[in-house]
């Protein structure tokens, strides 16, 4: 099967992907996009979130074929050239990240988020990283980082609600 979808802005083509493939093996081995991290694969880590037209999904879950025509953007989406995205520096800044195995599910995570909500309650925050699993962190870091993005993108004014 051919599958063509939009990753990260651009139009990508594979061919010959297998119909049980999930969007992560395609992102990571076919396409090489390797920061959505292949952990649990039953959808229960979050280290595989990316954005499914604009929707956050565990990757490993969904079936290749079902990307076809739609939007995903993933963690390597994120930055804008060298720079990296607000939320990426304020998790660098708060020490929310260690080991890394979370992270890029914990970004694509908060920066859906902030879109949506701007400044969210540290509630609100939980809930929408419920999903996401962390051994190291121990998650207060996590929730400072969340803070410190939503400040920075609420004063540079391109954060909340899209």
């Amino acid at each position: 099967m051919r599958l063509i979808c939009t990753v990260n802005g651009t139009q990508q083509q594979v061919d010959d992907v297998w119909e049980g493939e999930s969007l992560l093996y395609v992102l990571r081995e076919r396409m090489g996009l390797p920061g959505s991290k292949n952990a649990c694969e039953q959808g229960e880590c979050g280290s595989c979130t990316v954005l499914l037209d604009g929707l956050p999904v565990c990757a490993c879950l969904v079936a290749a074929g079902q990307a076809e025509a739609r939007q995903v953007e993933t963690v390597e989406g994120m930055a804008d050239g060298g720079a990296l995205d607000p939320v990426q520096q304020a998790f660098l800044d708060a020490g929310a990240v260690q080991c890394g195995f979370c992270t890029p599910g914990l970004l694509v995570s908060t920066r859906d988020l902030l879109q949506r909500s701007g400044r969210p309650s540290d509630a609100e925050t939980r809930e929408a990283l419920a999903g996401n699993l962390c051994r190291c962190t121990g998650y207060e870091k996590i929730l400072d980082a969340v803070r410190l993005a939503a400040d920075r993108l609420a004063q540079s004014g391109t954060g909340g609600h899209r």
